[in-house]
């Protein structure tokens, strides 16, 4: 594939699409998932693993709160990585990431992911170009283990915001009292590395594209549910599943 570059994709929804034309088509698709996801959970012979990767503020709770709800909770699972710790250290870098793969009929959704490790710590320097090659062919690996092995389907979605917009919702965690709890100063410290940011993301959909990345405009909230919300519906479909008939 050609090399992404980030500067030449927009952020927004294009202007020959609708918004409330395409918010009345999340609505439906939301239904459909919910159907969906119950013939996943019983035919018991696909998993899906949603990778979630963004800049501060671009919006990965909101999709998580908006597209996955509507799903029943039995059948869903949340991973936020943070910072390793201690033990997690101890370990190869995969370890607490495998750990969280998703079994046989669950939709597992990784809020940020194993590809902090070839990011956040090439950007600040903790990781060389020499490592991060090694891990970019680990994870190459362990995502075609568990497609393969585990009948896995993964869905991976960089949510691309704008500098610009970033910074206005960052500010809104200073204004909105109902925002204020994410407020973290050091996320405009990191904006500051937002050429560094896009550069390693780059890189990263580069040689880590054997299961390709979607690129999500994301300035606009109702668009980037619509564009997941649709890409796990049309998954899912693909997968051809049958309700199981009664058991002899």
């Amino acid at each position: 594939m050609s090399r992404i570059n980030l500067k030449e994709i927009n952020t927004r929804a294009g202007k020959e699409i609708d918004k409330q034309e395409t918010k009345d088509k999340l609505v439906k698709i939301l239904v459909e998932l919910d159907e969906l996801q119950n013939l996943l959970f019983a035919e018991n012979q696909h998993s899906i693993l949603v990778v979630i990767q963004g800049m501060d503020a671009s919006g990965k709770d909101g999709v998580i709160r908006n597209v996955f709800t509507s799903m029943n909770p039995q059948g869903v699972n949340v991973k936020s990585f943070k910072a390793p710790t201690p033990e997690e250290l101890s370990h190869d870098f995969l370890w607490r990431i495998h750990a969280q793969a998703p079994a046989k009929r669950m939709i597992q959704i990784f809020n940020r992911s194993h590809y902090e490790d070839i990011i956040v710590t090439r950007v600040h320097k903790w990781c060389d170009d020499k490592t991060a090659r090694q891990r970019m062919k680990a994870i190459n690996e362990w995502e075609d283990i568990i497609s393969k092995h585990n009948n896995t389907n993964i869905l991976k979605f960089y949510l691309h915001v704008s500098y610009e917009e970033q910074q206005e919702r960052l500010k809104e965690r200073i204004k909105d009292p109902g925002k204020m709890w994410k407020y973290n100063a050091n996320d405009f410290e990191e904006a500051k590395l937002w050429d560094v940011y896009m550069q390693m993301y780059e890189d990263c959909f580069e040689n880590c594209n054997d299961i390709p990345w979607t690129i999500v405009p994301s300035d606009q909230n109702w668009y980037k549910e619509y564009i997941i919300a649709s890409t796990l519906r049309d998954t899912l479909l693909g997968l051809n599943m049958q309700y199981p008939g009664l058991k002899k």
